[in-house]
């Protein structure tokens, strides 16, 4: 299935509920905050690290829905915004690449306006 395809279906669902009319902008982030929030549930009071998550099938199965549900809502978000969500990403990847270079930014989790001085 593609992009388009998952796009087609989550607003065929919309509208087969009249939901579009609660979907503004606002709404629809507000949304993703929210269910941001609840991936992040997922590891309260907890730090495991991937092979911990990936024994656990419970966790993994409550974090792979957190995932679907922002998705869904970031993916709504294009549609009603006409955003195209691959070459949004793809924009997103190349401004990344000219901000994190691999010669400064490589095994680093600094800033990238604080690459320069991170080397010093």
């Amino acid at each position: 299935m593609t992009i388009r395809n998952v796009i087609e279906k989550i607003d065929q669902f919309t509208s087969e509920r009249d939901w579009g009319q609660f979907h503004s902008p606002k709404n629809i982030a507000s949304s993703i905050s929210i269910e941001a929030a609840e991936l992040l549930e997922c590891f309260q009071w907890t730090d495991p690290a991937v092979t911990e998550v990936l024994e656990d099938e419970g966790l993994l199965r409550s974090v792979e829905e957190e995932i679907a549900d922002i998705l869904i809502y970031a993916l709504r978000m294009c549609s009603i915004l006409g955003i195209d969500a691959i070459d949004a990403v793809e924009k997103k990847l190349g401004e990344n690449e000219n901000k994190y270079p691999i010669s400064t930014s490589k095994g680093m989790t600094t800033k990238y306006n604080r690459l320069n001085d991170a080397g010093r």
